[in-house]
Parts: C-alpha cells; structure tokens; sequence
C-alpha cells in the first residue's frame, strides 16, 4: 500500500486537479511566505515555493508524500502577483492586453528521507487585444482576484486569449498533472 497522499495547498483549483488523478489524498494548508527574493525570476520563484510548501506540510507528516505547487507569471520576464481586488485584476489584465505572458507551474513531490522530486511547466499566454470595457465586463463576471494573471482559463478567462502553448493543459489552472503523475509514478503510485 503507498504512503498517504497530502496536496499542501488549499487551493481548489489544485484539490480539484489532483482528484483527477483518482488517488485518495487530503489538503493542508503550509505555512510559507511568497514573498520574492530580491532578484529572483518567476522560474525560480515558482520553483522555490513549490518545493517550500511542500516540505513545510512534509515536516508535520514524516510518513506521507505531499505535493507542493506554485504558479508565477512573468510579463517582460517581471513576475506578476495575484490581483487580490478588481482594481489589481483591472490594472493586470490592462498590462497584459496584446501581450505575451509566460505562467511558470512548478510542483514538487517530497517526503521525509527521499530525495525531492521536482517538475516545471512553461505555459505562454498570448492576450488578445482588450479594451477597457472588456476587461471590466470579464472582471465583474469572474472576479479573478485568488488567480495569477487575473483570469481563469477553465472558465471565462479564456475568451481573452488569442493562443496557448503548452505541453500541459493543466498547468495553466495551477497544477501540472502530466508531470505530477509521472513524480507520483516514481514514487510508486499506481496511476495509469
């Protein structure tokens, strides 16, 4: 029988991807700043606090394996913060508009004694041009405000976008479930 499964997060972007997966698992929440380092780029912030949350949960479940994840966009290579309200979601998505935006999805698979496992996703994001009443019409209607970008692609958010290239789907809603289930895989899960 494997180890218990933990998602530390609380997201339920991320509970609801994993469930895919159809592996039983709980949520926790971890205990980590994501604040950025000075100087750090969003691959890297992406990386770190993917690897973070989940050692963070690890440490109060010496015998599970926990899944860390964490998404960053990056505009001009700057990375980008979740809204918080619908002027933050407003500003972000005005920047955004006829641009490229990069999304770095990183997850991390950890437990006690084992090495860390690791992964990141690098999903591009090209805007369609957006004017002032769309953006306010989508905001209004979603209110992206828990999200990096200030969208949601599984929803609405993706009548804003010209195009997406990715190697992975979900990596855009928040967890990477090709490569989360090729850690979990290595571990020893049984997903098919």
């Amino acid at each position: 029988m494997p180890a218990p499964l933990i998602l530390g997060s609380t997201s339920p972007y991320r509970r609801d991807l994993l469930a895919r997966l159809r592996l039983p698992f709980e949520c926790r929440r971890p205990e980590v700043s994501e604040t950025p380092a000075p100087g750090e780029d969003a691959q890297a912030l992406a990386t770190r606090l993917a690897l973070a949350k989940a050692v963070d949960v690890a440490t109060h479940a010496p015998d599970a394996w926990v899944i860390g994840s964490d998404q960053v966009a990056a505009l001009d290579g700057a990375p980008l913060g979740k809204p918080g309200d619908r002027n933050g979601a407003i500003v972000q998505l005005s920047a955004m508009a006829g641009r490229t935006v990069v999304f770095h999805t990183a997850v991390a698979l950890v437990r006690n004694g084992e090495p860390a496992r690791q992964a990141l996703d690098r999903t591009q994001v090209r805007f369609r041009t957006l004017d002032r009443a769309t953006i306010e019409r989508y905001v209004d209607a979603e209110q992206p405000f828990d999200c990096a970008g200030s969208f949601k692609c599984e929803g609405l958010g993706i009548a804003l976008f010209e195009a997406i290239t990715s190697d992975d789907p979900t990596a855009l809603i928040g967890l990477p479930l090709i490569e989360t289930a090729r850690l979990l895989r290595e571990a020893g899960y049984a997903v098919p």
